[in-house]
């Protein structure tokens, strides 16, 4: 139900994930020894530097320990609520979550030159190096479906996990599933080994984007969560990176799959000495599941520690204060923790409308078929780096990386709506030239590449990482957990779909036939972004749930 409180400030002005975009595992999982290409085809969460003006309290503190009161625009054209924070304390609430989008990354970057290690006879180092298609089929997607298995599990039981100790739960299974994996002594083991490094990849692609949506400042929300996809990216090019280096070793697919077990530690242990979330903690207290002054107190810590200010300050009591009576007021006398189904009714189905629509036309505009296609279309234009698919992949996750990077600057300053128009508009004009190129425009390779980089541009600037964004802070604080968990699954199920009816449905139509389905899919999702999906730029949480969802 919607909050009534009308000024709310924002409690922790909110980050938005980005969201792994999961969606390219699967594609990653199935194609990457033919064509690697598709490992960095995934969704990258593209959000912008919120342009703010800024003025130094305490002008003899140096910049990075700076507090800044800054001040935003609601899409309504209403000053948002000015909340003060200490950039070196919102760095390490951000970083260390953000690894876990890193080592989602890592891993469909990493597998596809482990895989490759595996069944050589001369460096795999094992006795079992003959994989059957199916056996190296377990091999490649078994993080997949340990990640599918993770997003449903998590679903029940977030709010009662709690956003911290769901990332050092995702942690621990990334260290257990690295560490077994790398000194598997045979194929059982690695394939258990894979399964526990997917289920860490499920909770860490739900909690991360919770964590940081509640304890960041609403100004940099979308900065911050386009950083997290950016993290992504850069995790799936250090996997070709360790795998390159490691490729011509003997058991290089050890040290491959290995080399994820110290990062996840360091994650581990970074999340460990983070504050909990304080919008967790006054959700836990008004559902009647712990001491409600008692957890307030904590939540005061937790916001004070989390905005760089001493404990116990006066400002982060007002936005205890004020969360809280917008939390009551949301709940009413109904103070339970609410039902499974709950995310269907009301404000939350909006929110999932809106949330889970997005995410599924990330999938279902057919990225990966056109990352699919990408070498061939390099090699017909006659670039010589196309020979090596490696390299094609490095080249078109170095152009993602740009491109995200676009959208981080301009996120917070254009808004969310406008990056995802301009976006959606430019795939849908680039799956229309690249039905056009396998139709009649053979003849002029030049057309397919520029369709290309057209496509991959306009996705890292609109439903790469916007879609994330949106989700992390769309849904209502009593159905937030569950309703990330559910757009979670919604992209891990539908990039699934696509990935399976993907060959089919090439046999079927052909290639030029198969690009202007998804051209025509994408007008419909451009529709749908003007007809329902709101501008939420410069909104704390609080005022989405009371403006928006209502």
């Amino acid at each position: 139900m919607a909050l009534t409180t009308s000024s709310t400030p924002p409690l922790l002005n909110d980050l938005k994930l980005s969201s792994h975009s999961p969606h390219r595992l699967l594609r990653s999982h199935n194609t990457h020894l033919s064509n690697p290409t598709h490992l960095l085809s995934f969704p990258q969460i593209s959000t912008s530097l919120s342009q703010f003006n800024t003025r130094p309290l305490f002008n003899n503190m140096p910049l990075i320990s700076s507090r800044k009161k800054v001040r935003a625009s609601s899409a309504a054209g209403e000053e948002a609520y000015q909340d003060e924070f200490s950039w070196s304390s919102v760095i390490l609430p951000f970083l260390f979550p953000a690894l876990g989008g890193l080592l989602f990354g890592y891993d469909i970057g990493a597998t596809s030159g482990a895989t490759l290690s595996l069944q050589s006879p001369e460096l795999s180092g094992t006795t079992w190096f003959n994989l059957s298609a199916v056996q190296l089929g377990l091999v490649v997607s078994g993080s997949l479906y340990g990640a599918l298995f993770g997003s449903i599990l998590v679903y029940p039981i977030a709010d009662f996990l709690g956003r911290k100790r769901e990332l050092l739960v995702a942690a621990l299974l990334y260290f257990l599933g690295g560490s077994i994996t790398s000194y598997a002594p045979d194929l059982n083991i690695l394939l258990i080994g894979r399964v526990l490094y997917g289920l860490g990849i499920g909770l860490a692609m739900h909690g991360a984007p919770l964590y940081i949506a509640e304890t960041c400042p609403s100004q940099i929300r979308g900065t911050l969560v386009s950083l997290k996809e950016l993290f992504i990216v850069l995790g799936i090019l250090l996997g070709y990176f360790v795998g390159s280096f490691q490729i011509n070793a003997v058991g290089g697919w050890r040290y491959m799959f290995g080399f994820s077990a110290p990062v996840a530690l360091l994650m581990g242990l970074g999340v460990w000495g983070l504050p909990p979330s304080p919008r967790w903690l006054l959700l836990r207290a008004v559902q009647g599941k712990a001491s409600l002054q008692e957890y307030k107190e904590k939540a005061m810590v937790a916001l004070s520690k989390l905005r760089g200010r001493p404990a116990g300050d006066k400002v982060s009591e007002k936005q205890i204060e004020d969360t809280l009576v917008s939390l009551k007021s949301a709940y009413g006398s109904d103070q339970e923790e609410g039902s499974v189904f709950e995310v269907f009714q009301g404000p939350s189905l909006k929110a999932f409308v809106i949330g889970g629509g997005l995410v599924l036309f990330q999938q279902i505009t057919g990225q990966p078929s056109v990352l699919y296609y990408a070498g061939q279309i390099l090699q017909t234009a006659g670039f010589s780096a196309a020979a090596d698919a490696t390299r094609v992949s490095v080249v078109i996750g170095v152009f993602k990386l740009l491109m995200t990077s676009v959208a981080i600057l301009k996120v917070d300053d254009l808004g969310r709506k406008p990056l995802l128009i301009g976006g959606i508009s430019g795939i849908t004009v680039s799956l229309l030239l690249l039905s056009a190129y396998y139709k009649f425009l053979g003849g002029f390779p030049l057309v397919a590449v520029g369709a290309l980089l057209l496509y991959v541009g306009c996705y890292q600037i609109s439903f790469g990482p916007i879609s994330w964004l949106m989700v992390s802070e769309i849904f209502p604080l009593r159905t937030r957990g569950k309703g990330i968990s559910l757009a979670v699954l919604t992209n891990f199920g539908s990039n699934a779909l696509v990935t399976f009816a993907f060959s089919p449905l090439k046999e079927l139509l052909g290639a030029e036939n198969l690009f202007l389905l998804f051209g025509a899919i994408a007008l419909l999702s451009l529709a749908f972004v003007l007809l329902y999906v709101p501008e939420t730029k410069g909104l704390s949480l609080e005022d989405i749930e009371n403006k928006i969802l209502k």
